[in-house]
């Protein structure tokens, strides 16, 4: 087991990384306010993860409370939301009672928001069980639904008591999954951490075949990065917002196509091809560069082109970015592989030339 610790103050936590964690209780008990929790999951991790998870609580005392919502992003809303908060109520959940989120990222986002406004802040820990959710969403806090004119609209940061990464629920992950997952593990590469990228480029091949060395040292770097770009800007004022590469693109992907047509990942691939286009067209990023990130996706075997919408449906979506400042765009762009930046000065007809050149 790795142990890496998101540094900020006396609410700093830990993200323990290994394969066979998900029993390991004694991870979990230093953050328990009362013998009781509420595991939130969904349809398709129940059958798998719930009961063997429930089992080990129950096994030093912890009586669990069960809550299983329905799977994908398009459930990802207020409905979805009011079956936590109907489950914790009726079950008489105390504001010390933890609720544990146990899935991928739709989960750890309900899961976190749930947790942040019942009886005004309960404890949570996250479990991720995808690939996307162990290297980027459950790390950092920030937890929403989305809304149907943008993603992650409604939300609120509220960090987690601990993050448990168990590789082993990787084994279970569908194949597109996890490919979806590995965009978020490039973004990491592309905005801080060049040498991860070249890391990335060598490795592909063991990540898709789930080498469990390769997904492991993919993992913790990924969140090493986050980690210290959290600690460093928690609630996305500055640094942070680098994480958003490829993410004012591929959130106007995933609301304009309905959320759930494409995963998530698949959306922030193209989004990352476009971005690159736009730094490019920037004169920040040289043409073998752009070739680099779009190669990789594509080995990967994410989308490397956006669907296609018209780029006045994209400006229109992208307006409403959470990165927007003043009325006007903000871009994260690439200095060089490695480096990133944002942008506010970004001219609207650079941007329709990227549309044009990389949407289907």
């Amino acid at each position: 087991m790795r142990t890496l610790s998101v540094a900020l103050g006396d609410r700093s936590y830990p993200i323990h990384v290994g394969s066979g964690l998900l029993g390991e209780t004694g991870l979990i008990a230093p953050f328990l306010s009362q013998k009781r929790v509420a595991i939130v999951t969904n349809t398709t991790i129940a059958p798998i993860y719930l009961e063997p998870l429930a089992a080990a609580f129950k096994s030093t005392g912890v009586d669990v409370v069960r809550i299983v919502l329905p799977d994908g992003e398009e459930h990802k809303n207020w409905q979805t939301l009011n079956l936590i908060f109907d489950a914790l109520i009726e079950h008489r959940c105390e504001r010390r009672t933890t609720l544990i989120a146990l899935g991928g990222g739709v989960i750890g986002d309900m899961t976190g928001f749930a947790a942040a406004t019942y009886q005004r802040g309960a404890p949570f820990i996250q479990i991720p069980t995808t690939l996307l959710a162990q290297v980027d969403s459950s790390v950092g806090g920030k937890t929403a639904i989305n809304h149907p004119l943008g993603k992650n609209m409604i939300g609120a940061f509220y960090q987690p008591r601990a993050v448990i990464a168990d590789l082993a629920t990787l084994n279970t992950l569908p194949e597109r999954e996890l490919k979806a997952g590995l965009a978020e593990v490039v973004k990491h590469g592309l905005i801080r951490d060049a040498q991860f990228f070249d890391w990335l480029e060598a490795n592909v091949d063991g990540l898709l075949a789930r080498d469990p060395v390769a997904l492991e040292h993919a993992v913790v770097r990924c969140c090493g990065i986050k980690a210290e770009v959290v600690a460093l800007d928690e609630r996305e004022e500055d640094v942070r917002a680098l994480l958003n590469f490829g993410h004012t693109f591929g959130h106007a992907i995933e609301a304009g196509l309905g959320f759930g047509t494409w995963l998530h990942g698949e959306a922030i691939a193209a989004g990352m091809v476009m971005a690159a286009d736009l730094s490019r067209r920037l004169g920040m990023l040289g043409s073998d560069a752009v070739a680099r990130v779009e190669h990789l996706l594509a080995k990967i075997g994410l989308p490397v082109v956006g669907p296609a919408m018209i780029p006045d449906r994209y400006l229109e979506l992208m307006s409403v970015d959470k990165k927007a400042r003043d009325g006007a765009l903000r871009f994260i762009v690439l200095d060089r592989i490695g480096a990133a930046s944002v942008r506010g000065d970004v001219p609207l007809a650079v941007v329709r030339e990227t549309l044009h050149h990389c949407v289907a």
